[in-house]
């Protein structure tokens, strides 16, 4: 069964998944959730595949999907709602911090003033 079928099976509703093959055969057992785009429709796992694939391309979506520039973003805007996002501007720890002081980077009442920031 791929994630397909198993997203037509489940009708979008949430799942858990409580045992995992692997190719070597070992199996392992315990409450895995599946990863966010496997938790998409269909249709928005294909848009977003295709998405990828357009690299990025508005206008190549707009082609592929013969659909307007707003319809595309609006989509886009759907499918990120409920996807959870990583945090690409994560504080900087004490070392971090420390070791752009090091370099010169920083000034020392720069430095202090990032390890005091409350966190």
């Amino acid at each position: 069964m791929d994630w397909q079928e198993l997203t037509d099976l489940t009708r979008g509703q949430p799942f858990v998944i409580e045992r995992v093959r692997l190719p070597s055969g070992v199996a392992i057992e315990g409450r895995f959730e599946p990863p966010q785009l496997a938790q998409l429709g269909v249709d928005d796992q294909v848009f977003v595949a295709a998405f990828v694939r357009a690299h990025g391309s508005i206008k190549e979506m707009e082609r592929i999907f013969g659909v307007s520039y707003p319809t595309v973003k609006s989509r886009l805007k759907r499918i990120a709602s409920h996807l959870e996002f990583v945090d690409t501007d994560p504080e900087p720890s004490g070392s971090d911090v420390v070791e752009r002081l090091r370099r010169g980077e920083i000034s020392a009442e720069e430095a202090l003033a990032e390890l005091e920031r409350p966190r």
